[in-house]
């Protein structure tokens, strides 16, 4: 599970309008209620981005192989306390219900935590489960190639790339 920048606005609408249209929140700025929760979005991405470029540099003054990239930024993750992969989601929930209990622009919450758990759950699910999706895809593209190869890890970047651009996730 992964968020991606270009689906920030789209599940920061979704999320409010589905919760507005249900009669869980009351707003009388819907606009600014959906800026509220892509300002979370985008934090948890900084914090997300941060953390790569914090083990990308700590690798570099070790002199770690690039390969143990996803090692170190778990350890950094963990040492920063930002949540990476499966953990994200929770964490996400969280600091999304808390901007909605807390914006001035929600007059009122009526739903209870569970519910809205529940319906912003799954749009943060339908919305992250993209990659599993684009890897799919990439590989029907590429499957004249022999995996594991240099050739099959370049094309599969580019390609990777390019459907992400296409898709407007990048």
């Amino acid at each position: 599970m992964r968020l991606f920048a270009g689906k920030v606005p789209v599940i920061a609408s979704e999320v409010v309008q589905s919760l507005a249209t249900a009669g869980d929140i009351e707003t009388q700025a819907p606009n600014e209620v959906q800026l509220d929760v892509e300002s979370v979005l985008k934090e948890y991405l900084r914090s997300e981005r941060r953390v790569v470029d914090d083990a990308k540099t700590l690798m570099e003054s070790r002199g770690t192989p690039y390969a143990e990239l996803g090692k170190m930024k778990t350890q950094v993750a963990r040492d920063q306390r930002v949540p990476m992969g499966e953990d994200a989601l929770p964490f996400l929930l969280d600091q999304i219900l808390e901007i909605l209990f807390h914006s001035q622009n929600v007059e009122e919450v009526f739903a209870e935590d569970v519910v809205l758990r529940k319906k912003i759950t799954a749009i943060l699910r339908k919305h992250m489960d993209v990659e599993a999706e684009l890897d799919k895809d990439v590989r029907s593209k590429i499957k004249n190639l022999e995996e594991g190869t240099a050739s099959f890890e370049t094309e599969y970047a580019r390609v990777m790339d390019q459907l992400k651009r296409n898709k407007k996730l990048s």
